[in-house]
């Protein structure tokens, strides 16, 4: 395999930088997608996964309470951001050599001034009909501080990569028109299973492989280069003279983006409560008639609130399970901090009520039950969170 490839498309984005990294699952297939095999595109018609069973037009019977018990320990549960944590330190410079970088000459850069951490990573591009894919090949387990903080906690990605899977960056799904599950066929290759899609915020790359089946497609070891050091301060000039000639560097996340005036965060919907009962008392003010218990007992049945914050096997993401696709209609920015994120409890349980209101939850009744339907395509998952949210308001009946 080639280097040539994936050098030329650096030369060409050099410039053209992803600042921000955002894991999600792509589940819906784009006009102009490259032929694929072997596999189905999810669904994002709901927020949250359905358990497997086929949904009924009409509701069924209400259950009596009993199984699920309301979590006692929600008033003093404060509401956390995020999942496990990695401790990262994303790249400021990439650069692409033409051949293997000796260790003596990463020490070398290693000791440039600002420089703090430097790695060497795999690199080449294969083709699926004609098209070219510039991909890194990686050791999980070394590369993952390498990632921006969503990327590096997002436990499928690496699954993925450990099973010999593709992870594509977002921005080549949508380019090229991927579908996540899908198969493609490498030219004069195997195939590659596209198993998640994340925003690298890596120039020219179009996404990433394990190490080993970089080595099984032919691609060059010890070429890429990731320098970690103080933005804006590690010297690109000084990288590339001690690669030497026909070398490519990059500035890479915040050392690439322009300073620019601080935006004003927007009003709060809900701002940051102490607690999940009281998040979840004032999102519910987003959906006026629609009791916070019901909110309650989707957190509980969804993610344990907050405790497990997916991803699920369908693709759902955070506290309250939102797909993707749904979270980019009806997710809202709860805490008034600029931006909707799906893991965020704040952001989260206030997108729920309003999609739940969206649905008619505000009424009440049948149009509630209709709603937690939509929320969930199984009426056992109605039954079971209207259930909850009955137990919740004797819990906490004032």
């Amino acid at each position: 395999m080639r280097l040539r490839p994936i050098v030329t498309g650096l030369a060409v984005v050099i410039l053209t930088v992803i600042a921000a990294g955002t894991a999600f699952l792509v589940t819906y297939p784009e006009r102009g997608a490259l032929a694929a095999g072997g596999g189905r595109p999810g669904r994002d018609a709901t927020p949250a996964e359905t358990d497997g069973t086929r949904a009924d037009p009409s509701p069924a019977a209400r259950a009596t309470p009993g199984g699920l018990v309301p979590d006692r320990t929600l008033p003093s549960s404060a509401p956390v951001v995020g999942g496990p944590g990695v401790q990262v330190t994303p790249p400021h410079l990439l650069a692409i050599s033409p051949k293997r970088v000796p260790e003596r000459t990463l020490l070398k850069i290693a000791k440039l001034r600002h420089v703090q951490k430097v790695a060497l990573a795999d690199g080449g591009a294969v083709h699926v009909s004609g098209t070219a894919l510039r991909l890194l090949a990686v050791d999980p387990a070394t590369f993952r501080s390498w990632t921006p903080k969503r990327v590096a906690d997002h436990p499928e990605v690496w699954s993925a990569l450990a099973r010999g899977e593709l992870v594509a960056d977002a921005a080549t799904i949508k380019r090229l028109g991927m579908v996540l599950g899908a198969e493609y066929q490498i030219d004069r290759g195997p195939k590659l299973r596209v198993a998640a899609s994340v925003s690298l915020g890596l120039p020219g790359v179009d996404g990433l492989v394990s190490q080993d089946l970089g080595h099984r497609l032919g691609f060059p070891g010890g070429v890429v280069v990731l320098v970690h050091g103080d933005p804006g301060e590690v010297s690109d000039t000084a990288v590339k003279r001690l690669l030497g000639k026909g070398a490519q560097v990059a500035r890479v996340g915040q050392a690439a983006v322009r300073p620019r005036a601080t935006a004003t965060p927007g009003q709060a919907l809900v701002g940051r409560p102490g607690s999940y009962l009281d998040l979840y008392q004032r999102a519910a003010t987003v959906c006026p008639g629609l009791s916070w218990t019901v909110l309650a007992a989707i957190g509980q049945v969804e993610s344990s609130h907050g405790r497990n914050n997916g991803p699920s096997s369908a693709g759902a993401l955070g506290p309250m399970q939102f797909m993707p696709a749904t979270w980019k209609v009806y997710g809202v920015d709860g805490d008034g901090d600029g931006e909707a994120d799906i893991w965020s409890p704040y952001d989260a349980v206030p997108s729920a009520a309003k999609y739940l209101c969206a649905n008619g939850a505000g009424a009440g009744g049948d149009k509630l039950r209709k709603s937690v339907w939509f929320y969930n395509h199984s009426w056992d998952y109605v039954n079971k969170v209207l259930s909850l949210a009955d137990a919740y308001a004797r819990a906490y009946a004032s």
